[in-house]
């Protein structure tokens, strides 16, 4: 096989620009470029906007958590701490509905801009002036892998491009060598409840897929590496890729096709780069102490992991990056959703703060001093919140009637709040938004129009907004 000449399978033929951008191996790399040309409606998408952001960090909380006790303080709690909701109590996960809880943490008003943030994130507090707290999120299901598959892709059930893929649609790669959305885990980190169908391109070409990285781990992706020489490897992809080709021609443009000569290419420019970006030994002692990596808090330190090869990855250009929580195991949080607290809240949201507080504040502080965080958005949010009254004795049930989330970094005016919950924090009742408005505002920041951005699937244009969304432009600087 090493001996093959792939140029045996070639025949002359003029190129026309599309198809030397589609074949060349250097032109794999410029997936925009060719997205753009495919679809005009696209390339518009690409070019209408000014860019604010240049990367996403999503940092997701799977399981959910408790707004009421971390972003969004309501005094009317602890009034009314033990008595009866005064008002109707939708259905919950599990219905085991007890009386009003007041929150077990104290909040603080944090920076410039007063922002009550709770005691749980004491370091990521100190950064409240480069976030917008958005206080008024809603989704339309209460049930953790429907709400992961929501947040992840706009629709309830699997099948659907997630926001990443989009990302990486929509812009290509910014490095030939990275993939252009990439998430990582470490430690016991799994998927949350819908599995790595939540990092799935769906309908969009392959090559537009989450490549899981394990931060911790040697061969941080399975199987990237081979036997064969890199002369070896290169051989065997130009032999492969003239076959394919020639296949591709025969039967009509086959996106699985042109999307697997495109991963292969990928892969085999990984090869070098991801060692590169994974290796943090020359990384000093204060980065280290910053992201608390020699912790004795082992999930800390894992996640700590993660967020550092967060901002390596920026550094490399990588567009989309979704960081992946530890399990505890405390009241009922499994492996895929440890922010689950339908008992024991207390402990076990205390012991989930404190493993991705100092994490996250290392990579705000760390990308604000390299000047990176004015072009990385980073996005915090769970599926869902956490009703106002109490499951059991001291756990809260699933809702998503109103919960928080908050955005920092590229395009976000630092230091403000939107829309509101009510005075028990059950509903939203001001400025009611959407995962899709959440999504629609991210690509905005990006560059992308969020309604022009589509993909044609089965007779329909589909998009990441599905058919609604608005940009939530109080919140943008």
């Amino acid at each position: 096989m090493n001996d093959l000449n792939p140029q045996l399978f070639n025949r002359p033929q003029n190129y026309s620009r599309r198809e030397a951008l589609r074949k060349t191996s250097n032109g794999f790399g410029a997936v925009a470029l060719a997205s753009a040309l495919q679809n005009p409606a696209h390339a518009q998408s690409t070019m209408s906007l000014p860019i604010r952001a240049k990367h996403v960090v999503f940092c997701y909380m799977s399981g959910g958590v408790s707004h009421v006790d971390s972003f969004d303080p309501k005094a009317k709690l602890a009034e009314l701490d033990g008595k009866s909701m005064p008002v109707t109590v939708e259905r919950t996960q599990f219905n085991n509905n007890g009386n009003i809880m007041r929150s077990p943490f104290q909040f603080t008003n944090r920076g410039e801009s007063g922002i009550p943030v709770s005691d749980m994130f004491p370091k990521i507090g100190q950064y409240v002036d480069d976030m917008a707290v958005i206080r008024s999120m809603t989704s339309p299901v209460n049930e953790h892998a429907q709400g992961n598959f929501f947040m992840h892709t706009g629709f309830p059930i699997m099948g659907y491009p997630t926001a990443g893929a989009w990302c990486s649609y929509g812009l290509g790669s910014a490095n030939e060598e990275l993939p252009s959305y990439v998430v990582l885990q470490s430690g016991n980190a799994v998927p949350p409840h819908g599995g790595v169908s939540l990092y799935s391109n769906g309908f969009l070409p392959a090559q537009y897929q989450g490549s899981i990285l394990k931060a911790d781990q040697r061969e941080a992706i399975r199987n990237l590496f081979g036997s064969d020489t890199k002369t070896a490897q290169r051989r065997r992809l130009d032999f492969t890729r003239s076959l394919d080709s020639q296949f591709s021609e025969s039967h009509g443009e086959q996106d699985q096709i042109e999307a697997a000569i495109s991963n292969l290419e990928t892969a085999f420019r990984m090869q070098t780069a991801v060692p590169d970006v994974c290796d943090i030994s020359g990384e000093t002692q204060e980065t280290r102490d910053l992201y608390g990596l020699d912790s004795a808090d082992q999930a800390m330190a894992a996640y700590g992991r993660q967020c550092l090869l967060a901002r390596r990855m920026i550094e490399k250009g990588v567009r989309f990056i979704e960081l992946s929580c530890l399990t505890r195991g405390i009241g009922a949080g499994g492996a895929p959703n440890p922010w689950d607290q339908h008992s024991q809240l207390e402990q076990g949201h205390r012991e989930m703060a404190k493993q991705v507080d100092q994490p996250i504040a290392a990579l705000m502080g760390d990308l604000k001093r390299r000047g990176l965080l004015e072009e990385t958005l980073i996005v915090w949010a769970g599926e869902f919140g956490r009703t106002p009254f109490s499951q059991g004795s001291n756990g809260r049930d699933h809702n998503p009637f109103g919960f928080s989330i908050w955005m920092a970094g590229g395009g976000i005016k630092g230091g403000s709040t939107y829309g509101e919950t009510d005075e028990l924090g059950y509903h939203a009742v001001e400025n009611r938004c959407e995962v899709y408005d959440m999504w629609a505002t991210t690509l905005h920041l990006m560059g992308l129009n969020h309604k022009d951005l589509t993909y044609r699937h089965a007779g329909r244009d589909f998009r990441l907004t599905d058919v609604h969304g608005n940009v939530l432009t109080p919140i943008l600087s």
